[in-house]
């Protein structure tokens, strides 16, 4: 695949990842603007005026706001558009103006509404988790157009598929053909190692080649994912400053570092896209923003190496969702310094924590009481039980309350310190307990340092530890539990297991008062 085709594609897929990431139909139909191209150029343009939108159409002007087929310079050619084409169109349609707007602003309506449809009616009777999985295993095919044609480029998908496989080209899949588009896709995502997870660094859902990339680490903004010799490179991003304006962003990226050579860019108000050489690397930037948050990430890799990540970058396009509604599991980072929460159980200064942050810990310390030793663990239910000697007063829980089978919850333990500048402040997340044991965040915020922490009911009283899972997703098949509750009757099982008395009453202010830091220091 040559690189501009590959820019036009990951481009498109851009506008496309967000609806994806909703679980809605309009992940293709979202992006096509051919038979809308008029209204397209309304949008675009400062003071619209209705003599000009249809001469928008017989020219070549759409194209430009059109995120499918960005330009080198696009952002330029946006800001510009709104004065050309009115003095050039203007003296084209003087001899027949007439004539031209209503031959095209009749069938624009009924073009547009049959393509709406069109995807509809290919996912017809599809349940919502076969239908992302096919849309994942149609991106991974390589059968989705490059550019558009007026049709539905979802359906398109489909009937190059059909073309592919010499069957009846009906724009619809029958189940036989579903089962082959997906078993294919997956035989290509086990061939890369893909994996869709949340980066708790940013709270970014983003799709890895993990065989591709297989070393993590903290990055300065978030997290940074390469290949042994860093040929490819994945880093994502998070930028939290109400001040801060996009548009500045957006060219800052494109000068920094010195060696980026920009090849094509698009500025939209919600976001925006870089591409091309940095150093002897191709390289692409994709962003966006929310609530004065911005959340993106970066790709680096080898121009030898291009044929072999085209089709990843165009999967990650899919997959990547920088405010995520549809949990993912949370990617696992093997760090030097990890940092995670405890909570205190006994007068004695034994603690409960998530049996992954202590694995492979050298030194482990419980902020505020001292060195912590690992005395036990339970693979099952994912504990591991600390004990902290000589400890200073301590504030042990209560485990006698059950956790409902659903209801709302308050997560309370201490973020990575990246988080607070450095400190260790309690933080509260809101959530939702579903099926007893499923928790559903309320906000896709960033979850970097919250494993082990306290969930609480509505009256502030102890329900059981939150854990993280990092076990991956593959795209094409539904999501598991990326936050579970560790019930307190759980952790009373474990602890009695190994003789620890727990308290019967709280005896601290509330269970706040049980949360600690827990920092595990590796080789």
């Amino acid at each position: 695949m040559r690189w501009g085709s590959l820019l036009a594609i990951v481009a498109l897929l851009l506008g496309a990842a967000p609806a994806l990431a909703q679980q809605s139909l309009d992940l293709m139909p979202k992006i096509k603007q051919k038979a809308t191209a008029p209204a397209a150029a309304k949008a675009v343009a400062k003071k619209p005026k209705a003599k000009t939108a249809a001469p928008a159409a017989v020219t070549a002007t759409p194209a430009v706001p059109r995120l499918p087929m960005p330009r080198p310079d696009a952002a330029k050619v946006d800001t510009a558009k709104p004065a050309a084409p009115k003095s050039s169109e203007a003296k084209s349609f003087e001899t027949k103006p007439s004539e031209t707007k209503p031959a095209e602003a009749k069938p624009a309506t009924p073009k547009a509404a049959a393509q709406g449809n069109s995807a509809l009616d290919a996912f017809a009777g599809i349940p919502p988790a076969e239908r992302l999985r096919i849309q994942a295993a149609l991106l991974w095919s390589g059968d989705y157009p490059g550019t558009g044609n007026g049709e539905d480029p979802m359906l398109t998908a489909i009937k190059n598929f059909q073309k592919r496989k010499k069957a009846n080209v009906t724009g619809t899949l029958t189940p036989p053909e579903r089962d082959k588009l997906i078993a294919a896709a997956r035989e290509r995502e086990q061939e890369f190692g893909w994996s869709v997870v949340v980066d708790p660094a940013t709270g970014i859902r983003i799709g890895l080649p993990v065989k591709m990339v297989p070393h993590a680490r903290e990055a300065a903004r978030g997290t940074r994912w390469s290949s042994a010799h860093g040929e490819v490179q994945v880093e994502t991003f998070r930028i939290a400053d109400a001040n801060l304006k996009l548009a500045a962003l957006f060219e800052q990226e494109k000068k920094e570092p010195a060696t980026r050579k920009v090849e094509t860019s698009v500025l939209r108000d919600d976001g925006f896209f870089i591409s091309g050489l940095q150093g002897l690397k191709k390289f692409s930037v994709r962003a966006t923003i929310r609530n004065g948050e911005v959340r993106g990430f970066t790709m680096l890799f080898d121009q030898m190496m291009e044929t072999i990540v085209a089709p990843v970058m165009v999967a990650m396009a899919s997959a990547f969702s920088p405010f995520p509604e549809r949990s993912a599991p949370f990617a696992a980072l093997a760090k030097s310094v990890e940092y995670g929460n405890g909570l205190v159980v006994s007068a004695q200064g034994h603690i409960v924590t998530d049996r992954k942050l202590t694995e492979g810990c050298q030194v482990m310390v419980a902020s505020g009481l001292g060195d912590a030793v690992r005395i036990a663990d339970d693979k099952d239910s994912g504990l591991a039980l600390l004990r902290v000697y000589a400890p200073r007063k301590v504030s042990p829980l209560a485990l006698n309350i059950d956790a409902p089978k659903s209801g709302e919850l308050t997560l309370i333990g201490i973020p990575d310190p990246k988080e607070q500048d450095g400190s260790r402040k309690l933080t509260e997340i809101k959530a939702r307990l579903v099926d007893g044991i499923s928790i559903e965040l309320r906000q896709p915020v960033p979850m970097a340092g919250f494993s082990g922490a306290a969930a609480l009911d509505g009256q502030g009283r102890f329900l059981g530890m939150m854990e993280m899972r990092n076990a991956v997703l593959a795209s094409i098949e539904p999501a598991a539990p990326p936050v579970r509750l560790i019930a307190a009757a759980t952790i009373r099982g474990f602890l009695d297991a190994h003789n620890v008395a727990t308290a019967q009453t709280q005896t601290g202010d509330d269970a706040k008062a049980s949360v600690v830091r827990i920092i595990c220091v590796r080789k």
